[in-house]
C-alpha cells in the first residue's frame, strides 16, 4: 500500500536551535564583514545515508548534519539563488540548480565544485539524479527538460514540448522514464535513453507544480495551484484519486520512502482518506523531504523556518529558524551597538553589530514590518506593520510596551525625530501621522499627497519633516504646525525613500525612476541627479559625516557615492534578491543592507574611492 503525503502540515510548537556564529563569515562577498540570516530557503533533501540535510536557499545550498544539526558548509558560485537541490544516490554529488539557468555540481565532502551544466536561458527549478547517478536531469523557466551526464557534463536530450516553466522533474525507481510537470497544466512522461515523449496527461485545473513516483514506480503524484494532490497510474496515465484539504497551492508532495502508512499531515494514497494532521499551529509547508529512515519529515515552511517533525508521533522536534523570508527595513541603534531588522514574516530582529550574535526576536505585528527605527537614546525600538499598527518595544529586553491604534491604513515607513519625543508615519492613505511618544496621542495629520507616502524623514534639528510618495514628489512640513512648507518636483515616478543630510542642508531621494535626487532644501532645487542603477532605488541614506550617499535598488546592489560631486564610488555586490533599505552606523564605518533574500549584510565602508 501506497501512502503519499499532503503537505500542508501544522507545526507545533519546537525548541529553536542556535548555531555556530563562523557560519556568518562564509561566503561573504568582498565588502562585507558579516552576513545575519542565512537566507530565504526554497527546498530541502535528505542525502541517501540520512547523514546530511541539504538546504537550496537565496544564498547558496547549506549542507547539516542531521545528528547535531549543525552547519556543516555553505556551498555558492557566484551570487544568485538557487531554487532546487539533489544528492546523487552514492551521497558524494551534490546538485543545485540556480536563477542563471545553470546546474552546479560539487563533491558533498569537500565542497569542491566539479562542473557547471549550462543550457538553459534562466531559472533552474527542478534537479534530479538518475538511479544509477550517470544522468543529472533539469527543468526551467525555459519550458524546456535536459538530461546532462552528470560525470563529463555533456549535453544528452533537450525534452521540448512544455508550453509552460517546467517546475519538477523526477526519475522512475527503475531509471527507465522520467517525469515533468509545468505550468502549462500537463504532466509529460519522457523516455529517458531516447529522449522521446511516452505519454502525456493533463491537470486541467491550473499549473503543474510537484510531481514524483512511488518507491514502486507505479503511481505518480502530482502537485498544483489548485491546490490538490492527484495520483495517476504510471503505466496509462489514468487518473486514480485526488486529495483535498490544502488552503493554497501546493508546491510539494511525497510518498514515504516504504510506500507504506505514513503518520502526520498525510492522506491514504489507496483510499484517499486523510490519516493524520501534525501537531501544531497552522503553518504552511512550501516544500518536504523526508528522511531515508522514513522516521522524520523536514519541512521548509512559508514563513521560512525549517521544521522537522517525527513521524510516528506527529510532534514537532526541531526547528531551524535562521533561514528568513526576507526583510524589508534595517535600523542601527546610536550607540551602532544593535543591529534591528524587520521581516516579511512579521518579526523584528535584533543582532549585536559586533559580534553577529542574535539577541532577541520580537513577535506581534500580523504581516510584514515595513519599517523599524531606534529612539535616539537606543532603548526603544519603533516598529510598523502592513497591518497598519506602529508597536514601541524595549530594546534590551523586548518587552512590548505600547501600540499607537488610531492608524486606519497600512503604514510604509516610522522615522523618530532627533530629540525622541515624536514619531512621523507614513501611510497608505496619503497621509504623513506625527505622534506624541509619551502621551501615545496623535498631534498632527499631514495631507495634501495626491497618491501613497512611501517615505518620512526629519531633519537633524526636528523642525522639518520629508516626505516621499507615490505621486513623484517630496513633501517638506513645518513639523510644529503641520503647514507644508515645500514641495520638491522632478522624479518621474514613485519616491520610496528619503533622507536628510546631517547639516540639513539637502534632501536626498530614492526614486522608482531609477535616479537618486540630490535637493537643496532652502531653494527647493535639484541640483544633482545620480544615475546608475538599472532598478527602482528602495532606500537613500548619508553617512553621519555627511561625505557618501548609499543607495539601495531592486537590481540587487549597494552603490556608494560621494556627496559633492555625484560621483561613484563603489558597488556592492552580494544580495541575490532587490536591496530593501540601509542603515549607516553612527561612526559610520559600517553599512547594513537587508534583502528579500532573508540576510542582512554588513559592510566594511569610508569615505575614501575604492
Amino acid at each position: 500500500m501506497k501512502k503519499a503525503i499532503l503537505l500542508f502540515f501544522t507545526a507545533g510548537l519546537c525548541l529553536p536551535l542556535s548555531y555556530a556564529q563562523n557560519s556568518q563569515l562564509w561566503g561573504l562577498p568582498e565588502g562585507a564583514k558579516a552576513r545575519l540570516g542565512k537566507g530565504r530557503a526554497f527546498e530541502i533533501q535528505y542525502s541517501p545515508d540520512g547523514a546530511r540535510l541539504a538546504v537550496a536557499s537565496s544564498i547558496g545550498i547549506w549542507l547539516y548534519d542531521t545528528a547535531t544539526l549543525l552547519e556543516k558548509s555553505l556551498l555558492t558560485r557566484q551570487p544568485g539563488r538557487v531554487f532546487t537541490v539533489a544528492f546523487s544516490p552514492d551521497g558524494n554529488t551534490i546538485a543545485g540548480g540556480d536563477d542563471y539557468g545553470e546546474v552546479h555540481l560539487w563533491n558533498t565532502s569537500t565542497g569542491h565544485h566539479l562542473r557547471t551544466l549550462s543550457g538553459h536561458t534562466k531559472f533552474v527549478f527542478s534537479v534530479a539524479f538518475s538511479p544509477d547517478g550517470s544522468t543529472v536531469a533539469s527543468g526551467g523557466w525555459d519550458n524546456t527538460v535536459r538530461l546532462w551526464d552528470a560525470h563529463t557534463g555533456k549535453a544528452l536530450h533537450t525534452l521540448t514540448g512544455h508550453n509552460g516553466e517546467v517546475q519538477s522533474v523526477a526519475f522512475s525507481p527503475d531509471g527507465s522514464m522520467l517525469v515533468s510537470g509545468s505550468q502549462d497544466t500537463t504532466i509529460r512522461l519522457w523516455d529517458v535513453d531516447t529522449g522521446a515523449l511516452f505519454q502525456q496527461v493533463s491537470e486541467n485545473n491550473g499549473g503543474v507544480n510537484t510531481v514524483t513516483y512511488s518507491p514502486d514506480g507505479s503511481t505518480i503524484a502530482s502537485g498544483s495551484f489548485d491546490a490538490k494532490i492527484r495520483l495517476w497510474d504510471a503505466d496509462t496515465g489514468n487518473h486514480l484519486r485526488t486529495l483535498t484539504g490544502h488552503f493554497r497551492e501546493l508546491v510539494s508532495v511525497a510518498f514515504s520512502p516504504d510506500g507504506g502508512t505514513v503518520a502526520g499531515g498525510s492522506w491514504d494514497a489507496e483510499t484517499g482518506a486523510h490519516l493524520r494532521t501534525l501537531q501544531g499551529d497552522m503553518i504552511e509547508v512550501c516544500y518536504a523531504a523526508f528522511s531515508p529512515d522514513g522516521s522524520i519529515i523536514a519541512g521548509v515552511c512559508r514563513d521560512a523556518t525549517i521544521h522537522l517533525w517525527d513521524v510516528d508521533t506527529g510532534k514537532c522536534v526541531k526547528i531551524l529558524t535562521w533561514h528568513m523570508a526576507g526583510f524589508e527595513s534595517v535600523a542601527f541603534s546610536s550607540d551602532a551597538r544593535m543591529v534591528a531588522a524587520g521581516g516579511m514574516d512579521g518579526s523584528v530582529r535584533l543582532w549585536r553589530a559586533e559580534t553577529g550574535a542574535h539577541l532577541r526576536t520580537l513577535t506581534g505585528h500580523r504581516d510584514w514590518v515595513q519599517s523599524v527605527v531606534f529612539n535616539p537614546d537606543g532603548d526603544t525600538i519603533a516598529s510598523v506593520g502592513m497591518e497598519g499598527r506602529v508597536r514601541l518595544w524595549a530594546a534590551e529586553t523586548g518587552v512590548h510596551l505600547q501600540t499607537l491604534t488610531e492608524l486606519t491604513a497600512m503604514v510604509n515607513s516610522i522615522v523618530s525625530s532627533p530629540n525622541g519625543r515624536t514619531l512621523a508615519s507614513a501611510s497608505w492613505d496619503r497621509t504623513v501621522s506625527l505622534w506624541d511618544v509619551d502621551t501615545e496621542r496623535l498631534v498632527h495629520t499631514l495631507t495634501g499627497h495626491t497618491s501613497e507616502v512611501l517615505s518620512v524623514a526629519f531633519s537633524p534639528y526636528g523642525d522639518t519633516l520629508a516626505s516621499g510618495s507615490g505621486d513623484g514628489t517630496i513633501g517638506l512640513w513645518n513639523v510644529v504646525t503641520g503647514k507644508r512648507i515645500g514641495t520638491l518636483t522632478g522624479h518621474l515616478d514613485r519616491v520610496g525613500s528619503v533622507a536628510f543630510s546631517p547639516d540639513g542642508s539637502t534632501v536626498a531621494s530614492g526614486s522608482d525612476d531609477g535616479t537618486i535626487g540630490m535637493w537643496e532644501v532652502e531653494s527647493e532645487k535639484r541640483v544633482q541627479t545620480l544615475t546608475g542603477h538599472t532598478s527602482e532605488v528602495n532606500s537613500v541614506a548619508f553617512s553621519p559625516d555627511g561625505g557618501t550617499i548609499a543607495s539601495g535598488s531592486w537590481d540587487d546592489t549597494v552603490r556608494l557615492w560621494d556627496t559633492d560631486t555625484g560621483k561613484h564610488r563603489r558597488t556592492l555586490h552580494g544580495h541575490t534578491m532587490g536591496v530593501s533599505n540601509l542603515a549607516f552606523s553612527s561612526d559610520g564605518f559600517t553599512l547594513a543592507s537587508v534583502s528579500q533574500d532573508g540576510t542582512v549584510l554588513l559592510w566594511a565602508v569610508s569615505n575614501q574611492p575604492n
